[in-house]
């Protein structure tokens, strides 16, 4: 497991954009999958994005596509997740998680084995 800490969150409009940062401690952070969740309140956690150990390969929720980019920086244990065109139905506790299945493409909560502690993005007028 690595420990997880993400930052990056707050208040903005409508339309604004967001960067939400991952930072990882351990040794098997380039062997690992990534990915970011999110959680609204009284709604299950749900798959945002994923970007393979690599980073040569990545995947988005429908509702992220276009809007959302992943990415990752092996060289300081960090991923990323670039939000644009932020809309109020993006308010959640955003979560990043690390998947021992470095090459796998994942949308489920099951193969991430840790996971930071969250950061809150509220998109209101």
């Amino acid at each position: 497991q690595v420990q997880l800490v993400e930052s990056g969150g707050g208040l903005v409009q409508p339309g604004d954009s967001l960067r939400l940062s991952c930072a990882a401690s351990g040794r098997t952070f380039s062997s690992r999958a990534m990915g970011w969740f999110r959680q609204a309140p009284g709604k299950e956690r749900e798959f945002v994005a994923i970007i393979i150990a690599s980073g040569h390969r990545t995947d988005y929720a429908g509702s992220a596509k276009g809007r959302f980019t992943i990415s990752r920086d092996n060289s300081v244990n960090t991923a990323y997740l670039q939000m644009n065109s932020l809309k109020p139905e993006d308010t959640a506790v955003y979560y990043c998680a690390a998947s021992p299945k470095g090459t796998y493409i994942s949308t489920s909560p099951s193969d991430f084995d840790s996971w930071g502690q969250g950061t809150q993005v509220t998109v209101s007028l």
